[in-house]
């Protein structure tokens, strides 16, 4: 229980609350560390709580309708040697209580490319992955991915007409054509689904392992890793077979098509198609069909789609067709939409050719971060590492530091400035805070006097004349009155599935640390707080790290 929690709990209790409220920080910290607004007398339950104060809390005082809660040093020190215990598991939560939680993010099609708005679905679902594993979740990652359609008959043609190109730009000619030559690429499309031409047969399988193979590159300089990857060449004959045999119970047959009336169902919706008139599933289908697929592989809890807002309607309606077919998975399916990533140009369109890809991006602002360290005294291989890890930093924060939901336009200058509102901001202050502790005079001083038993000490009132008696009668910094909030973000993160919360506690914890930095000596042999200023440092370091790692953001060792 975060002392958050443990604060209301024990407001309800004392004032006999039934109801929920609203715990907040004010704004001005002036005004204590949490408030609440009065439902009855202010003065009355001020009074009431005063009689059985907890001891985390220093001060509590009524302003009109509000009443401020101040905490106590002692409890800044404590949260301080907690972080220093965890280390990087500080954002080790237990909110879902091992419950068993499904996520299917990024999905590319082989034999089209990996654009950025994959890129954009997989920082989104790697990063909510992350924080609800964090958060005590048994998280499964899987990947589900489009290997048939016509969108691979047009790649085979372009392959065809043009042997030498690759799959992407195969797919992009395609569809380019095909008004042109819509009866040859509709023929392919029959021969691949029939498996009955040799030659297309061998490109058909070509074309899938070289994409497959192309995305898992991708994936491992994005650092995401998937327990298993489900192919709508197999889930939609499960789904079609599925469809086909309920009629007329859930779907029902309509001019030839099999369809489903989300009007007669409860939430009610609209009617779509699932197989259609040529006895084809549709892409509703082909979903029913991975629904079971992931239901057989995988018992479990709670099962989360990551797709653009482009399928909310989509969701809508299968969600409550699989609901009927499965009443078992009734509430435990969620699909989390989110926005377009656009550049300055605009929208893309991979029929067209006008894509920009992954690699295309990152490379991009890979060229603009070599740019800004090429006069650091970096090796080449160094500076390879480094721009590596900044640029994927700051498309992922650049992603991730606003609510999943409105459409982003990319930023190439302000997503690499290392002054703020960015991802290498953030890499930046982690790397600094690590610098601190690696110094040898740091060293020396935790030698003396171990950062854990000197933190100990400073929680140790029984001392006269000591680091701890100078520490707990100063006031406490806004570093402290920072750190501490770090569990309290992550786990409100993990319940709304909103990585943004925590960019933006990092972001203010960074600049905070910047102050703190700039404002006096961290390591001084002669000042008895300085094992204290090194173990506030090494608190901030801790949480850096584990923050930017539920981004899904590494840090590099320098910058």
């Amino acid at each position: 229980m975060n002392i958050q929690e443990k604060i209301k709990k024990w407001i309800k209790e004392t004032l006999k609350i039934e109801n929920d409220f609203v715990l907040a920080h004010p704004k001005d910290i002036k005004n204590g560390d949490y408030s609440f607004v009065s439902l009855e007398n202010s003065e009355e339950d001020l009074e009431r709580l005063n009689e059985n104060k907890l001891k985390e809390i220093e001060k509590i005082e009524a302003i009109g309708k509000f009443i401020n809660f101040y905490l106590s040093k002692q409890f800044f020190a404590d949260s301080v040697k907690e972080i220093l215990d965890k280390g990087e598991k500080v954002s080790k939560l237990n909110l879902f209580n091992n419950q068993k939680i499904l996520i299917e993010h990024t999905q590319p099609n082989p034999f089209k490319e990996f654009h950025i708005g994959h890129l954009m679905n997989n920082a989104i679902g790697e990063s909510v992955a992350r924080i609800i594993k964090s958060n005590g979740a048994d998280t499964i990652v899987v990947g589900y991915h489009g290997d048939v359609g016509l969108h691979v008959a047009k790649a085979i043609w372009g392959k065809m007409k043009k042997p030498d190109i690759v799959w992407g730009e195969a797919y992009a000619y395609g569809a380019q054509n095909y008004d042109n030559n819509k009866e040859e690429i509709v023929e392919i499309n029959i021969k691949i689904s029939e498996k009955s031409d040799e030659k297309i047969n061998k490109l058909y399988e070509e074309g899938r392992k070289s994409s497959l193979d192309f995305f898992e590159s991708v994936y491992k300089r994005l650092d995401s890793d998937f327990a298993h990857h489900f192919y709508e060449s197999e889930a939609g004959e499960v789904g079609k077979k599925i469809v086909s045999g309920d009629v007329p119970k859930i779907f029902e047959e309509s001019e030839g098509a099999v369809i489903f009336r989300g009007e007669n169902f409860e939430p009610k919706t609209h009617t779509r198609v699932f197989i259609n008139s040529e006895g084809i599933p549709t892409y509703e289908a082909k979903e029913v069909g991975l629904a079971k697929l992931k239901k057989e592989k995988y018992e479990y809890d709670k099962s989360i789609t990551v797709t653009a807002n482009e399928q909310d309607s989509f969701f809508d309606v299968t969600e409550v067709a699989i609901g009927e077919v499965f009443p078992e998975l009734k509430g435990k399916l969620r699909h989390l939409s989110h926005g377009m990533l656009r550049l300055p140009g605009g929208k893309m369109s991979s029929r067209t050719g006008d894509v920009i890809t992954a690699e295309s991006l990152i490379g991009q602002i890979k060229q603009k971060v070599l740019e800004k360290i090429k006069d650091r005294e970096f090796s080449k291989q160094e500076k390879e590492k480094i721009s590596e890890m900044v640029a994927i930093g700051a498309i992922k924060y650049s992603i991730l530091k606003q609510a999943i939901g409105g459409d982003i336009v990319f930023d190439f200058d302000k997503s690499i400035s290392f002054e703020g509102d960015s991802g290498p901001y953030l890499q930046y202050a982690c790397v600094r805070a690590n610098s601190v502790l690696e110094k040898p005079k740091a060293a020396k001083i935790i030698s003396s006097a171990s950062l854990v038993s000197s933190y100990r000490d400073i929680a140790n009132f029984s001392s006269k004349n000591t680091a701890s008696e100078i520490i707990l009668a100063a006031p406490a910094t806004d570093l402290e009155k920072h750190l501490y909030k770090f569990p309290e973000v992550v786990e409100r993160a993990g319940r709304e599935y909103a990585p943004h919360y925590i960019v933006t506690y990092l972001t203010e914890l960074a600049s905070i640390f910047n102050g703190f930095y700039a404002k006096g000596k961290i390591i001084d042999e002669s000042d008895p707080s300085s094992p204290y200023k090194i173990a506030l440092t090494a608190a901030t370091a801790h949480i850096l790290k584990s923050g930017l790692n539920l981004l899904g953001i590494k840090v590099p060792e320098r910058m």
